[in-house]
């Protein structure tokens, strides 16, 4: 089957890429991230909100698509795009991740997983045959293989099941597909241990994907595993595939990771940060809840074009957290998505202009000065 999706690269510097994926929803630069929006909304954000920030696609999780409202009803709306109202890509996760997370209420064998919903109790099933299916149904742009993400800690054994039926099931899923205009990506798996991910990229490139993801990472591992297992992986797949790195992360690990050779990110990080009274800033993090900040005239960060930080000062800021007005939970994630956004932006500059390694330096050095204005 030819690809659904076209993806081009455009410029290189080291082991950084900057490049096009263009899929029937439009064309988005990389490297790129990702809202996470599980139950096709990002928290505290209108989807216009996120077009108007820069973002071209989102990402939303089958699973919890699938206890509600269903499949059914979103194909009925037209598809999660339309759904939502967004222009742009879904990505949707398969609800692996889910087996993982919601480990109290499932068990997993050859056949899939079952839930019980989180929501009323009631049985779930998920095979790797019926999460393509469901991903069909629902409309994305890009469809997730089933996987069983590996918790951490998990001993080599676990760890070589666990990917060997990933590939199975990646296998099973792939022979399930029957559209021809959703992308398809395999994940790999392996925990920490290097000869495992080694085999896992081996076996689930092997199958033809239309791209290839690394999970399992960030899920409670030390940062320098995380570190030695992403670059291992992205340097083993294919170099014309786009490459997606799932769940990381942080500013800098965005940074150390593109200059492995990922794209792809997403992260619930800066929305839910944000909700927490968390701001990303060109100087690092602050917390809003700071009595320091009660009668501070700056903005979040006087380095930042957003619209909070074009009209909102800390301190009124401040003023709606400690009140609980939900406000704060919306001004806090449009800061936080359009510092990842303008992150990203400026990732691809630096890439196209080959100066990336100095950018990423003086990026992540200005997180370590303090906070802006301080």
């Amino acid at each position: 089957m030819t690809s659904p999706i076209r993806f081009t690269l455009d410029h290189a510097d080291g082991g950084a890429r900057a490049g096009r994926i263009v899929t029937a929803h439009g064309e988005i630069a990389t490297p790129v991230f990702m809202p996470v929006g599980t139950k096709a909304a990002v928290k505290a954000m209108a989807p216009d909100e996120l077009w108007g920030i820069g973002f071209r696609m989102l990402l939303a999780n089958a699973y919890h698509l699938l206890v509600r409202p269903g499949p059914e009803l979103v194909s009925a709306m037209g598809g999660i795009g339309r759904f939502m109202g967004f222009p742009g890509a879904i990505l949707t996760d398969s609800g692996g991740f889910q087996a993982m997370s919601l480990a109290r209420i499932n068990s997993i064998d050859e056949s899939g997983i079952r839930f019980r919903s989180h929501l009323d109790g009631a049985a779930v099933t998920l095979t790797p045959e019926s999460a393509i299916g469901l991903q069909e149904r629902l409309g994305a742009d890009i469809m997730m293989s089933l996987d069983e993400c590996t918790p951490f800690p998990s001993d080599r054994e676990r760890a070589r099941t666990s990917l060997e039926m990933t590939a199975r099931w990646a296998a099973r899923g792939l022979r399930a597909r029957t559209s021809n205009t959703q992308a398809l990506f395999g994940i790999v798996q392996g925990s920490i241990y290097s000869d495992l991910r080694r085999n896992s990229v081996a076996q689930i490139t092997s199958l033809g994907f239309d791209g290839y993801a690394v999970g399992g990472l960030s899920v409670g591992e030390p940062k320098d595993a995380m570190y030695e297992m992403a670059e291992l992986c992205a340097a083993m797949l294919p170099a014309g595939m786009p490459r997606y790195l799932m769940g990381v992360g942080t500013p800098s690990d965005l940074l150390a990771a593109i200059a492995m050779g990922f794209d792809m990110f997403d992260c619930v990080l800066p929305t839910r940060n944000a909700r927490n009274g968390s701001a990303f800033t060109s100087a690092g993090t602050i917390s809003i809840k700071r009595a320091a900040y009660a009668r501070d005239e700056l903005p979040l960060d006087p380095r930042c074009g957003c619209r909070p930080c074009r009209t909102l000062t800390r301190a009124y800021l401040r003023h709606l957290f400690m009140s609980g007005e939900i406000l704060a939970a919306r001004a806090l994630t449009e800061h936080n998505l359009y510092f990842y956004a303008r992150l990203m932006q400026g990732a691809q500059a630096a890439i196209a202009s080959r100066t990336y390694q100095s950018y990423a330096k003086s990026v992540t050095s200005g997180f370590a000065a303090g906070e802006p204005g301080a």
